[in-house]
């Protein structure tokens, strides 16, 4: 099947300006000029060239549709065989009457979700880490997303873990020697240079790992639950953040009574903001549902953002949840700040520092510049406007990076607990194919599918 032409629509289904019609394979080029009428025919055009014409139906030689069509002969393609891509008018009918003309070609069939990328992956265009990044450049839900998105799809973090792997196979490599000729072999000299090795490629492992939380932020949003008594504020702030009226807004406690969510970036933080019920006791039946989906939300919320009155001293019912969220990242938002103060700010920094405490008007809209200040210093320890965005985001990524770095550790372990040579080599074997499937070296075939089943049709 790795060697069928296949075709997709590359472009959103429904009403717009153009749509596109990719078309990969051996018979890409081929199978497309026996449809299409122009000046010149495609299988005497050059390589990154582009013809007006017309897709005509062979069975009836009527014209289906007017085209631009776009011509790439491999390897120099986005999957490195020949590729013709056919820019049809947008539209439902229109692009579906194209896709109908190359289907009935023959040795052309309809591409399978991601098999685009999979084919540029398969023919080694690209390694498995920046085929995942290709889905995370469709995902990205902010600028900065985006960026991290971009880097890993050109290859730069590519890059450091096939330095890693260097380090790895010279140690195999020099390992391989010594199991090979004993004779030559100085004990000492050789367990210090495993450990040598191992400790340096577990610094730089480490290095990556530190941006791993940022990384998982930036890739798929902070959940943000915003907490608190009914009637302080909670639904203004999210209407705030969002710059829109997603949750009604009374002076009538209780009236948020279920979840409501909104995704949203804020100073390039992307958030999956939470309003939450009013959380306290009440008989109320539907208010009660509402109080447990607010509890729920924030056992699984990343940050929390506690809103306070200004112009109340703290209650019971507050104490008692600070008391259980207080090891948590926690924001406290000292709400209505327009009003004369009646709350202990003292007895408030008895549960966070007063780095996490923001000061906020939500009637004459204040406070926000420094919300965004405080939530980029929580979670972004060398902040967000630094050049370098290299960060390992993926979770795959991340527990792969963990097991190379825990054989590393039991091979320097090994080197002082006397163990034999060829048995440490069974540990740094394995950190160095822990590193290759994050490459996908060492990738099994069901790995690889799970992957691109997660793409869209025509990518």
């Amino acid at each position: 099947m790795e060697h069928d032409t296949i075709a997709a629509i590359a472009t959103a289904i429904g009403e717009g300006g153009i749509a596109i019609i990719r078309v990969s394979g051996p018979h890409a080029i081929s199978g497309v000029d026996s449809i299409f009428r122009a000046r010149k025919r495609l299988i005497e055009a050059d390589s990154h060239t582009v013809h007006y014409g017309h897709i005509v139906d062979l069975a009836t030689n009527e014209t289906v549709e007017e085209v631009i069509v776009t011509l790439m002969r491999g390897p120099r393609s986005f999957t490195a065989e020949d590729v013709v891509e056919i820019n049809a008018h947008g539209g439902v009918i229109a692009v579906k009457k194209v896709l109908d003309q190359v289907l009935q070609l023959n040795d052309v069939r309809a591409a399978e979700p991601g098999e685009f990328t999979k084919r540029a992956f398969l023919n080694g265009r690209i390694d498995l880490m920046q085929a995942e990044a290709v889905i995370d450049l469709i995902r990205s839900k902010s600028d900065r997303a985006f960026t991290v998105a971009r880097k890993q799809a050109e290859g730069t973090l590519s890059n450091q873990i096939k330095a890693l792997r260097q380090t790895v196979i010279e140690l195999l490599a020099h390992i391989e020697v010594n199991i090979d000729y004993p004779e030559h072999d100085v004990e000492e000299m050789t367990s210090a240079y495993i450990r040598d090795q191992c400790q340096s490629a577990i610094e730089e492992i480490e290095r990556l790992l530190k941006t791993a939380n940022e990384g998982r932020i930036l890739r798929e949003g902070l959940v943000t639950a915003i907490v608190g008594r009914p009637n302080v504020g909670k639904s203004s702030l999210m209407n705030i953040l969002a710059q829109e009226n997603k949750a009604i807004v009374t002076d009538i406690p209780g009236t948020t009574r279920d979840v409501i969510e909104e995704f949203i970036t804020l100073n390039g933080i992307p958030l999956r903001l939470m309003d939450t019920a009013g959380i306290r006791e009440t008989s109320d039946i539907v208010e009660k549902i509402g109080v447990e989906r607010s509890r729920d939300a924030l056992q699984g919320a990343d940050l929390i953002l506690y809103v306070l009155n200004n112009n109340e001293s703290l209650q019971d019912d507050d104490r008692q949840l600070l008391e259980q969220i207080c090891d948590r990242a926690v924001i406290m938002i000292i709400n209505k700040t327009d009003l004369p103060a009646a709350l202990d700010l003292d007895e408030v920094k008895r549960y966070v520092s007063e780095e996490a405490i923001v000061k906020m008007s939500m009637l004459e809209q204040k406070g926000l510049t420094e919300l965004e200040r405080t939530i980029t210093d929580l979670f972004f320890s060398g902040g967000l406007e630094g050049g370098d965005l290299t960060y390992v985001s993926n979770a795959r990524h991340i527990a792969l990076l963990k097991r190379a770095k825990q054989s590393l550790l039991d091979a320097i372990q090994a080197t002082y607990a006397g163990i034999p040579i060829d048995v440490i080599q069974i540990d740094a074997r394995l950190a160095w194919e822990s590193l290759g499937e994050i490459l996908g070296d060492e990738a099994g075939d069901s790995l690889i599918d799970q992957i691109f089943s997660q793409f869209c049709l025509g990518k």
